[in-house]
């Protein structure tokens, strides 16, 4: 690998000046600095990264935090392959390169987080699988490291997220089927210490007695991520002595597992059980067709980078920067599978 020693000693010149020209100093030649850049060019310079790194003080890298245990992990789902590309797509217009940090099943993520911090990895981090109260807020905030959530939590430091609108997804699903005739209608829900299950839970249980109906806490059942989460699903409600008639969920995997289950059983998807939820491009394989939520993933990965650009001050133009808090909407795809109540 050509190193600058080897572009001072082709050209005849010193490594200082070598550096002062590919740095674009004021005080080299414009002659001098294009000889420079040709040689680099022709003979194949690449920059020291983590020398340049530690002249600058910034690494020109941003982490994204991600559990290998995380909803969106499973079952080859392809959630956030989309919301990287997204982000990618703005990170290079500034110079940015995205790094996906993966917080082991076998480590908390407190302290993978604590070591990320230590060794100064990144110039900015984003957050995933935010919680209720989350520990992870307080730490980047105490140690002034810029980062994004994408999520929201009770923690709040003021720091911008993107949330998926799940107020908007859970209110929606619940007036089509009631109006489908479904009146015994279960909330798939995350784990106890995700954010996002607080959300939809509170959303569920105003808009079931907004439509006169009585809050059944039995109808709410605790599900696990991915396919098999879907299958264990779809046999715990056929099971159940006052079964509901619908379901509504937010893992874009579970309708592959819902499926699976319900035929398993013999049963037919749509008609015996209606099946609304978020869903991906993924899920246009199922038959009878799935109705779902769908959102612009690729969208949300740019507005979540857009976010973390108004948080590094050496790119931010703005004072003070812009907090970005937004819920992103999503879309209805319509399907065969909430069919109405015979």
């Amino acid at each position: 690998m050509t190193s600058i020693k080897d572009l001072a000693q082709h050209l005849g010149v010193s490594i200082g000046t070598v550096s002062r020209a590919l740095n674009d100093k004021f005080d080299v030649k414009p002659a001098t600095r294009e000889r420079v850049l040709k040689a680099a060019a022709e003979l194949g310079y690449v920059p020291n990264q983590a020398g340049r790194s530690l002249r600058q003080g910034n690494t020109g890298l941003v982490g994204f935090v991600l559990e290998t245990s995380s909803e969106g992990m499973m079952q080859g789902d392809l959630f956030f392959i989309r919301v990287f590309d997204g982000m990618q797509s703005v990170l290079s217009e500034y110079g940015l390169h995205l790094m996906v940090m993966m917080s082991p099943s076998s480590e908390k993520s407190d302290e993978y987080l604590q070591k990320i911090v230590g060794r100064r990895l990144a110039d900015a981090l984003v957050l995933s699988s935010t919680r209720r109260i989350d520990p992870r807020v307080n730490l980047l905030a105490d140690q002034n490291i810029p980062f994004v959530m994408l999520g929201r939590s009770q923690t709040d430091r003021g720091q911008p997220w993107l949330d998926l609108d799940f107020e908007g997804m859970v209110t929606d699903a619940i007036e089509r089927l009631h109006a489908r005739g479904h009146r015994r209608i279960a909330l798939a829900v995350p784990r106890q210490e995700l954010n996002l299950r607080y959300v939809m839970l509170d959303t569920y249980r105003t808009q079931i007695e907004r439509h006169g109906l009585a809050f059944d806490e039995n109808l709410v059942i605790e599900t696990a991520p991915g396919d098999n989460g879907g299958v264990a699903l779809a046999h715990h409600i056929m099971e159940m002595e006052d079964r509901p008639s619908a379901v509504i969920f937010s893992d874009p995997i579970h309708p592959f597992g819902l499926y699976r289950g319900l035929t398993e059983m013999g049963l037919v998807p749509g008609k015996d059980l209606a099946i609304l939820g978020i869903a991906t491009r993924l899920a246009t394989v199922l038959n009878p067709n799935l109705t779902h939520y769908r959102v612009r993933l690729f969208d949300l990965g740019r507005r979540v980078a857009q976010a973390l650009i108004h948080r590094l001050p050496h790119l931010n133009t703005e004072n003070p920067p812009p907090v970005i808090r937004e819920r992103v909407p999503f879309t209805l795809v319509e399907g065969d599978s909430d069919l109405p109540l015979e």
